[in-house]
């Protein structure tokens, strides 16, 4: 029984995708050091989707591959100023797709992007995630 429940929660993980970005990695990032193009893109899931697998997003902007988010994952990158579309794909029962118009300007600093029960949500906040101390930098994958 243990093994089939692992089985059923591992096997709806979403695969990585690999990104065609480039990466902006800042140490001890702060809200001041982003905006100017420099954006920061954050999975800000909650602890239901982490339990049952379904936190992973992946993401394309403008037809071109980020990658793939885990829950509180977050990764910077250079957008200049103009209007960008959202792909964004997680894998429940079904795979939930969305897409989201982002206009980025240099006052653009902080977006959060999360699964949610019936599709995802995408919010340009500027501000960094609560709990910002347990979030850590995409990793390669």
């Amino acid at each position: 029984m243990l093994i089939a429940s692992f089985a059923l929660l591992t096997s709806c993980a979403l695969k990585p995708i690999p990104s065609q970005m480039e990466y902006q990695k800042i140490e001890n990032v702060e809200l001041d050091q982003l905006g100017n193009g420099k954006i920061m893109i954050y999975n800000g899931s909650n602890v239901f989707h982490k339990a049952d697998n379904t936190e992973r997003l992946n993401i394309h902007i403008n037809d071109k591959a980020l990658g793939q988010l885990r829950g509180s994952e977050y990764v910077i990158i250079n957008l200049t100023d103009g209007d960008y579309k959202f792909d964004v794909l997680h894998l429940d029962l079904v795979n939930m797709r969305s897409s989201h118009d982002v206009t980025v300007n240099s006052q653009t600093k902080v977006i959060m992007i999360r699964p949610n029960i019936t599709s995802n949500k995408l919010e340009v906040t500027n501000e960094l995630p609560e709990k910002w101390e347990k979030f850590k930098y995409v990793e390669p994958r």
